[in-house]
């Protein structure tokens, strides 16, 4: 029988030190790129900026230190840790993997890229919402990201990509919504409420305005898993959001919501 109390505490616990870590990396995406009061205009991408004039060294002595390549490895291994970790628990606890969706749903890629393609979509439109009344989120994250060579790409889209996607999923549909609700009987609606809040803020690199909208695409993704009941999908789904704004933007340079933007504005 499920160890329900304990499996909660545990997440809990994960969920905080994710939290935690998520807070402290920060710092080490600021020794990568330039702060956005460093671009030139909200919700134009300029590509990474590197730090290399003599105050910046003479506060970080070694900007460049962590290098794409590094980072990408780095994210890739301590979500994969953190991933055996939830799955540690939900072994531990006896928690059944139905209860975090895995035995739901039929025609998992088509679904999950047709939400994924929806939600990228959305995203882009909400971008030039926020260009258009002159706010944007920070694109450090992902620029300190972006591969510059096509070993670089591989592993991004091969490796800690889908890695990220899983243990995202695992944790915040899959755990807070779906083994949570299996287990409390609280309804899954609310939880998703709670995850999105967790999610959002589990964004933190993003800045202020990246937390909300990672909060509101974990409520979409919240509300495929529980109208779906596959964590599957949304596992897809979030792969290609993900995949869709790093290939856009960082290896073919377009800024879809700054299109949309001075299209709008033309009207």
């Amino acid at each position: 029988m499920p160890a329900w109390t304990a499996f909660a505490a545990a997440t809990a616990v994960l969920t905080a030190v994710l939290l935690y870590f998520t807070r402290r990396s920060r710092r080490t995406i600021d020794r990568i790129v330039a702060a956005p009061s460093d671009r030139s205009a909200p919700g134009v991408d300029n590509g990474p900026v590197v730090a290399s004039d003599s105050s910046r060294r003479a506060a970080d002595p070694s900007p460049e230190s962590l290098t794409p390549t590094l980072l990408l490895v780095n994210v890739t291994v301590s979500q994969g840790l953190a991933l055996a970790a939830l799955a540690g628990i939900a072994w531990v606890t006896a928690v059944p993997p139905a209860a975090f969706g895995l035995d739901a749903g039929r025609s998992v890629l088509w679904r999950g890229g047709v939400a994924g393609v929806t939600l990228y979509a959305a995203n882009e439109a909400a971008a030039a919402l926020g260009a258009r009344i002159g706010v944007a989120p920070t694109l450090r994250l992902r620029e300190a990201m972006a591969p510059t060579d096509a070993a670089g790409w591989a592993l991004l889209l091969g490796v800690t990509l889908p890695v990220v996607a899983v243990f995202e999923e695992a944790l915040f549909r899959g755990a807070l919504i779906g083994a949570l609700g299996a287990g409390t009987g609280i309804d899954p609606w609310l939880l998703a409420i709670g995850s999105a809040a967790a999610f959002g803020l589990g964004h933190g690199a993003q800045g202020r305005l990246g937390i909300v909208v990672a909060g509101g695409m974990g409520l979409a993704l919240a509300g495929v898993f529980v109208s779906t009941g596959s964590l599957l999908v949304v596992v897809v789904a979030h792969y290609v959001v993900n995949a869709s704004e790093f290939v856009v933007h960082e290896r073919f340079g377009r800024d879809p919501a700054a299109a949309l933007e001075r299209v709008v504005s033309r009207e």
